[in-house]
């Protein structure tokens, strides 16, 4: 805590400032109740903690994850293996010659952390970041029952949707491993791909595609899979929203400025490195501005929302001369 004062001697203003606590340090609650006595500031006011709050930071103080989590009473074989061949598929073709390329699929779990060996009975089980990137909705919701993963396209003004996923339809499997290929595949549609070679083939990967990857899989490794109302995907046709639930564990400005890796599934953020996508350098936001800066596109917005916390990351494919001149024809 720093404590200052400003003014002269007719004016004194004594000026407190209070850093944030840190995620082993949270919750900071009074009167010895954890539960009633937790409060936290949102820009305007201090404000009571729900019991589902105090719980998300409780979880959030260990150094282990929570989908380091081993499910004991799951076998091995409830996962969805053709969602693990696929993968395995990805990882192979990114990766030629590593040395997992030939595990079984059992070693193949346990090796990037999708399985491990059970205290309780010694075999090899199920962790909770297995269950989610690889498993059936209808396993899922059984460890996690308000894990919901949605996409909306909202291209038309005129109807509610023009295209909609879902992790509880039943028409595929509802895990993160999947919702993330189907809603990227969707969203790079419509972004426009210069013209560009390299030793006499076309690139068709661009800065943006990395940095909606980037976007779309934090959003998914840094969700709340206990929290509620699930991650939700937005995209309009000048614009995508990403939100997930939690709170930023680093805080929204460390966030924005990087240089500190803290997500809130660290096996997740294994599966997806391991296929190159995402980084652990903390550089990852910082890299989506830049690459909305050298674009000409409106600055990136990160939003932090409350009762239940929520992480909001609103993309715009507007450049930024296009809101200015829209603002000037709107005063005539």
């Amino acid at each position: 805590m720093q404590a200052y004062v400003v003014g002269d001697n007719s004016d004194v203003i004594m000026v407190i400032y209070v850093p944030m606590a840190k995620r082993e340090q949270k919750p900071v609650y009074i009167n010895q109740d954890i539960f009633n006595g937790t409060f936290r500031r949102n820009y305007e006011g201090d404000y009571h903690c729900t019991r589902l709050q105090v719980k998300t930071m409780l979880r959030d103080q260990t150094e282990r994850t929570m989908d380091m989590e081993v499910l004991d009473k799951v076998p091995i074989r409830d996962l969805n293996y053709d969602t693990v061949h696929g993968y395995r598929n990805s990882h192979r073709s990114l990766k030629e010659g590593h040395p997992f390329e030939r595990l079984s699929d059992r070693e193949y779990l346990r090796s990037i952390g999708a399985a491990a060996i059970s205290d309780e009975d010694g075999e090899l089980h199920p962790t909770a970041a297995g269950m989610l990137m690889f498993g059936d909705e209808y396993n899922i919701v059984r460890h996690f029952p308000e894990c919901f993963l949605d996409y909306r396209e909202e291209l038309d003004p005129t109807i509610r949707w023009s295209d909609r996923l879902q992790s509880s339809s039943g028409e595929w499997s509802g895990n993160v491993c999947d919702f993330y290929f189907r809603v990227y595949n969707k969203i790079i549609r419509d972004v426009k791909i210069p013209f560009k070679m390299s030793g006499g083939e076309r690139v068709d990967d661009t800065p943006v595609h990395k940095a909606i990857r980037e976007a779309l899989a934090k959003c998914l490794i840094n969700a709340d899979y206990h929290g509620l109302r699930g991650v939700v995907i937005r995209k309009e046709p000048d614009k995508l929203v990403l939100a997930n639930l939690g709170y930023v564990r680093t805080g929204k400005k460390q966030m924005r400025i990087g240089g500190e890796s803290d997500p809130r599934n660290k096996a997740l953020m294994k599966m997806f490195n391991l296929i190159n996508i995402g980084e652990r350098a903390g550089s990852g936001v910082p890299n989506i501005y830049n690459v909305w800066a050298d674009e000409g596109w409106e600055e990136p917005v990160i939003e932090e929302r409350f009762d239940p916390d929520r992480t909001v990351l609103s993309l715009q494919f507007v450049k930024k001369w296009r809101k200015k001149h829209r603002k000037n024809m709107s005063r005539y």
